[in-house]
């Protein structure tokens, strides 16, 4: 079945999966049974270290994917101070023998050392050449692209820009996050340099995500359009759907938190602040009936059309990478074809 063929990249390789995809880590959305499933269905997925609570919840969550699947599990680990529980984290990462770490938001040094001991690859998160060089110098085994389009903390390229500019100046893998949705767009990025993608919005309308019904139906509901930038969640630019709540609070910070934010010894405590208040907000809204919807999401919702579990959406995506793949080629055949015929 030709949903079933191997696509073989870089990707495919360093992790031994069939397909080149990550299933990206999704604060609060992310979990053990969605993992499981992607990885039976011949790709990969990660989860971030902080949707579990507690460092005991953590490794044990760890030791049931390892002991449900043979394939890859991914851990994402935020490497900034904000993280005060990172060591313990990666500790129980290379305990637990993890396939390979995704770093976000601050220097992978620590995790790229402890890894590289262990044969456990780290992959970056990067927007930018000059965070690229750096990383791939401290050892990284490939760049995660976030561009543009990617959902929650995107980059400020298109990923027809990010990608070649990135192949130019390193020479580790580059793994593209942001904009995919469909099977025919994967080969979009593999035409631009990109070893595979990382794509996590269309999970989320998932019958294995744990997030309310009302979440889901919404990624079913609203498309790319939809989609608008606020710095009120954590500090940082994060993508959501433009709910009505969203439209009613805004999605600028108020002349209040942008003086304290500007302020030299306030700014960090303000960021923090920001970040807890908005990572509350987001957990209500994730899992409760709440007017205060705060939906982060990606403009890849725009390809998802109904609820369905994680295999299918696997299989649906792939099917549409081979069908046009095929088709394409069938085209180029008959150009071709008839181009020579017109020659004799």
């Amino acid at each position: 079945m030709a949903s079933m063929e191997i696509l073989e990249t870089e990707l495919t390789k360093m992790l031994g999966i069939k397909f080149p995809i990550i299933m990206a880590p999704m604060f609060l959305v992310s979990n053990t049974e969605m993992v499981i499933e992607a990885t039976r269905a011949g790709i990969t997925g990660a989860i971030p270290s902080l949707n579990y609570r507690t460092d005991e919840e953590f490794r044990q969550a760890l030791k049931e994917m390892k002991s449900k699947v043979a394939g890859p599990i991914g851990i994402n680990l935020i490497v900034n101070k904000s993280n005060f529980r990172l060591k313990e984290q990666l500790a129980i990462c290379v305990e637990e023998k993890i396939d390979f770490i995704i770093t976000s938001l601050g220097n992978p040094k620590l995790v790229i050392e402890k890894c590289k001991k262990h044969g456990i690859k780290v992959f970056c998160d990067v927007t930018e050449e000059v965070y690229a060089k750096k990383v791939e110098q401290l050892g990284a085994d490939a760049l995660i692209a976030v561009n543009s389009s990617a959902g929650g903390h995107a980059g400020n390229m298109e990923a027809k820009d990010l990608i070649p500019l990135l192949k130019s100046v390193c020479n580790i893998p580059v793994i593209s996050a942001g904009g995919v949705g469909k099977g025919e767009q994967l080969q979009e990025m593999l035409d631009l340099g990109a070893c595979g993608i990382s794509m996590g919005s269309i999970f989320i309308a998932s019958e294995e995500a744990g997030v309310s019904d009302a979440y889901k139906e919404a990624i079913v509901k609203y498309g790319k359009d939809d989609i608008v930038m606020t710095d009120k969640l954590s500090g940082t630019p994060c993508t959501v759907i433009n709910t009505p709540y969203v439209q009613e609070i805004g999605t600028q910070q108020n002349w209040l938190e942008r003086l304290l934010n500007k302020h030299k010894k306030l700014k960090k405590y303000m960021k923090m602040l920001t970040f807890y208040k908005g990572m509350k907000s987001l957990q209500k809204a994730a899992f409760g009936a709440t007017y205060k919807t705060l939906w982060c999401a990606g403009p890849s919702i725009e390809h998802v059309t109904q609820v369905q579990p994680v295999s299918e959406i696997v299989a649906n995506f792939i099917k549409n990478y081979w069908d046009k793949k095929k088709g394409s080629q069938l085209t180029s055949f008959f150009l071709v074809y008839r181009h020579f015929r017109s020659a004799i």
